[in-house]
């Protein structure tokens, strides 16, 4: 659900849509007190019409046991297969859940902006990669394209020296 409020918005517009919906919510990690809310109040928290659906869904996905977050496949990409078939999560917030919510190793989403300026900053001259080329670029990274990952972050959010 946070990679679903974190979609195409500030990491600071996502922590404050995250912590009303919290609030107006209780507990987010409970799908039937998702599903409980109206759209006003989804709406009131911060989510576009859009958001809210996506939350909806992968509430009802997970209160069907259509999703299975405590046992998902060990294979990434069975596992990015699954979560992807929710609508509203594509490749991006499934590997955001894969490397942060399970600590998968591997988990590379390379259709991150911040990933793509930084890998073009150290290893292009500067020239963004698209999605498609950083991920060739980190097939040299496995098993360890998490840690890649993380690091890229840093380097991206830390001001030049």
């Amino acid at each position: 659900m946070r990679a679903i409020v974190a979609q195409q918005v500030s990491t600071a517009a996502a922590t404050s849509i995250w912590n009303r919906l919290e609030a107006q919510v209780g507990d987010v990690t409970n799908p039937h007190a998702i599903l409980d809310q109206t759209d006003e109040a989804l709406r009131a928290a911060g989510l576009s019409r859009q958001k809210a659906a996506y939350v909806r869904s992968l509430a009802r996905h997970v209160a069907e046991g259509t999703l299975p977050l405590d046992s998902l496949p060990g294979e990434d990409e069975a596992a990015i297969a699954l979560l992807s078939s929710v609508r509203g999560l594509g490749r991006w917030s499934a590997e955001i859940y894969l490397l942060f919510a399970e600590g998968r190793a591997d988990a590379f989403p390379a259709g991150d902006l911040a990933l793509q300026v930084q890998a073009g900053r150290l290893f292009l001259d500067g020239e963004r990669p698209g999605e498609r080329q950083l991920r060739a670029l980190a097939e040299g990274w496995r098993p360890h394209r998490g840690s890649a990952a993380l690091f890229l972050w840093h380097c991206y959010s830390s001001p030049p020296v």
